[in-house]
């Protein structure tokens, strides 16, 4: 059975690790979820992650916590393959009212809200984090 939305899948997977309080998840692998972990990881809502380079690849996430508690309190999927959600660069989500992180699709890659806006172009909202 096909997998109809692969980003939602990933974005449970995480939310359900950090409720378990597990330290790592795995997750099978594309380029999407790459870029995005990195968005993640730059902003510092994951410790690191990491992909082999087998012929299905899988996707290993390492998960940050701060004080006993996660570092990610919510994570949603905004656009999806029924709904597709495109902003402008003047139109994209502010998180809670700047302390969180839009993860947005542009020409020039995934990036955060911030960075789109900066850049001036706008895209496909994947997901917010807070």
């Amino acid at each position: 059975m096909s997998m109809q939305d692969p980003i939602s899948d990933m974005l449970t997977r995480l939310r359900n690790a950090q409720n378990a309080r597990h330290t790592d998840v795995s997750m099978p692998c594309s380029v999407t979820k790459l870029a995005i972990c990195k968005v993640l990881e730059n902003e510092g809502y994951i410790d690191s992650f990491s992909s082999d380079g087998q012929s299905k690849p899988v996707l290993t996430i390492v998960l940050r916590y701060h004080n006993g508690g996660a570092v990610i309190q919510k994570i949603d999927r905004v656009s999806r393959p029924g709904l597709r959600i495109y902003k402008g660069c003047e139109d994209l989500p502010v998180v809670e009212g700047g302390l969180g992180v839009a993860i947005v699709s542009t020409c020039n890659g995934v990036v955060t809200g911030q960075a789109a806006k900066a850049a001036g172009v706008g895209g496909e909202v994947l997901c917010t984090v807070f």
